[in-house]
């Protein structure tokens, strides 16, 4: 079901929907990250994917939350933006020879899927406060807290550490 399918028809519609669209992408992110965090040269890096894997798999649990809280089926639709972000992950880690720039490429990718998922949080929590789902908001706003804290994380290590033994 693409986003401007004649199933969406109420802004209820629209929001089980991006929460569809959100449980697809965190659920292939839980597959990513364990590749992501082997494919890392530095060891901040692979544990912080590590760590984010636990996080993820606890946001897809608060997602089933809210599915269950708002009386909708927990069930996911294709997403082709995380899957384009994933698939182009793969194909410029599996060119990079230099550990160094394959660090720096991880990270971009990782803030890649952060800021995907920040928008999509940030759209649900506005939407289910519309709604009058202050419960889903909050239990949203959680993960949504979660994923900047993580895109943080990644600029720092990327600014302080992997950005400039890639270039240097």
């Amino acid at each position: 079901m693409g986003l401007f399918t004649k199933d969406i028809k109420t802004m209820d519609d629209l929001f089980v929907h991006q929460l569809q669209d959100i449980y697809y992408a965190e659920k292939q992110l839980v597959k990513a990250l364990p590749k992501m965090a082997d494919k890392a040269n530095n060891a901040q890096l692979k544990q912080g994917f590590l760590s984010h894997l636990d996080e993820t798999r606890t946001h897809v649990q608060r997602l089933e939350q809210v599915f269950q809280m708002h009386g909708a089926q927990a069930q996911a639709v294709d997403c082709p933006a995380i899957d384009g972000i994933i698939e182009e992950a793969e194909e410029v880690a599996g060119e990079v020879e230099d550990k160094a720039v394959l660090d720096a490429a991880l990270i971009n990718a990782a803030q890649a899927a952060e800021h995907y998922e920040i928008t999509r949080y940030g759209s649900l929590v506005a939407w289910a406060k519309q709604l009058g789902r202050n419960d889903c908001a909050a239990v949203l706003q959680t993960t949504l807290d979660e994923e900047k804290a993580t895109d943080k994380k990644l600029t720092a290590l990327a600014e302080s550490t992997i950005n400039l033994r890639a270039t240097g």
